[in-house]
């Protein structure tokens, strides 16, 4: 069997692949300080307006299952510049929108484009790096997404001293072409030609019946979407149990979320480190029993008063873990998969931001003045992700090689 060689690796192109994680958690997060102004705008009622979340939300996950694939038959650049066209263009419709209902459509649409790009991130990276860089690339996108959620919120709050919602979208706008620009002159191709699947819908079928019958794969992509839906919970709810049931004020609640994602971001680079010394395995289950532990203190909170350093104390553990296990699960499902790498990647995004969006509105079952649907919601995601671990356990023999060669035929895909 011949091999393609990997592609030369532009020295900006990590710098490049990580920005463009950004597109997610900036597009979900920015103009959240904006929704009641926007609602009031627009005249709608608000559970209509947070329809602009969920349609952003779903629009990511399906983005994601679209752009892999594609980009694993026809390359990855072609596709990464129409998504952020698209992107751009999205945006200013999102900022001209003169009803609700075509908002919420073009929200839809702005997350489709950006789910393009985090797939093409993950897949260019598992394009050009593998074994100890590769892992360090994934806590990387770790590192960053933690980042983006700490900037987002912050970000739209001081620019919305300044400027409207509609202000927000078109700084989005901005955002997508100065990264349009950056990918035109720096990013290259990072799939050869040599390299890409062939064939129509029937092969792209076979290759996701593939990665569905590899258990490790299952495992870990239904790991990670359990511990997102895990932390969307905890998203969608913190703000209600910090600041109406324990009154904190807006500024306090900033500090602390600043706080939990700031340990999102070091928990993610630490188990990068500790997973590139050849303990996968472990980081994964330390994560996921280290958000156990948070979901745990969560519950106990919504069953039985508790103070507030407990509350505060389980939200960190609750997002170091999502963290700390986020890099070991992603090399686990994308490590075998170099030649249909767009594809994996699809998969374990869409289900990561799928299994998040069902999760989200779970917490307010019981109104705002309660935890304990967020307790519940959190130790069942957590508990749930532990039981997928089983099959990934029982296959500890994947490893992380320095190398994989790249298939130039269907037939060499793993079964």
């Amino acid at each position: 069997m011949t091999t393609a060689a990997r592609p030369s690796v532009d020295r900006m192109l990590p710098a490049l692949l990580l920005l463009l994680t950004v597109f997610g958690p900036i597009s979900m997060d920015l103009y959240l300080p904006a929704l009641p102004a926007l609602t009031a705008e627009l005249s709608a009622a608000t559970s209509v307006a947070q329809l602009t979340v969920t349609a952003c939300l779903v629009g990511l996950a399906a983005g994601q299952l679209i752009a892999g694939p594609v980009s694993d038959r026809y390359g990855r650049r072609g596709i990464l510049l129409v998504g952020i066209v698209a992107y751009v263009l999205t945006s200013m419709l999102c900022a001209i929108s003169p009803t609700i209902e075509l908002l919420v459509a073009a929200r839809f649409v702005q997350g489709l484009a950006g789910g393009v790009g985090i797939v093409i991130a993950q897949a260019a990276g598992r394009d050009a790096f593998s074994g100890g860089e590769l892992i360090r690339f994934y806590a990387r996108l770790t590192v960053v997404g933690g980042f983006a959620a700490i900037v987002g919120p912050l970000l739209g709050g001081l620019l919305n001293t300044i400027i409207d919602w509609r202000g927000l979208f078109v700084f989005l706008a901005m955002i997508g072409a100065a990264i349009l620009s950056i990918v035109l002159v720096r990013f290259g191709e990072t799939l050869p030609a040599e390299a890409r699947t062939t064939g129509g819908m029937g092969r792209t079928v076979s290759y996701y019946r593939t990665l569905l019958r590899d258990r490790v794969f299952v495992g870990a992509v239904l790991n990670q979407g359990l511990m997102y839906a895990a932390l969307f919970a905890y998203l969608s709810g913190a703000t209600f149990v910090l600041q109406d049931i324990y009154g904190l004020s807006p500024l306090g609640y900033a500090l602390a979320f600043g706080a939990n994602s700031a340990g999102f971001m070091v928990f993610g680079h630490l188990a990068g480190r500790f997973s590139e010394r050849g303990h996968v395995h472990a980081a994964l289950a330390i994560g996921v029993g280290t958000a156990a532990v948070g979901a745990l203190g969560l519950l106990a909170a919504g069953i039985v008063p508790m103070p507030l350093w407990v509350v505060l104390a389980s939200l960190f553990a609750l997002a170091a873990g999502v963290s700390i296990s986020s890099p070991p699960a992603a090399t686990l499902a994308l490590v075998g998969y170099p030649q249909i790498a767009g594809t994996a990647s699809s998969l374990l995004g869409m289900v990561r931001f799928g299994f998040g969006g069902v999760a989200a509105p779970l917490v307010g079952v019981a109104g705002a003045m309660s935890i304990l649907p967020l307790g519940v919601v959190t130790i069942v995601a957590t508990l749930l992700a532990a039981i997928a671990l089983l099959p990934v356990a029982s296959a500890r023999g994947r490893t992380v090689p320095e190398s994989s060669p790249l298939p130039t035929s269907s037939t060499a895909l793993p079964h």
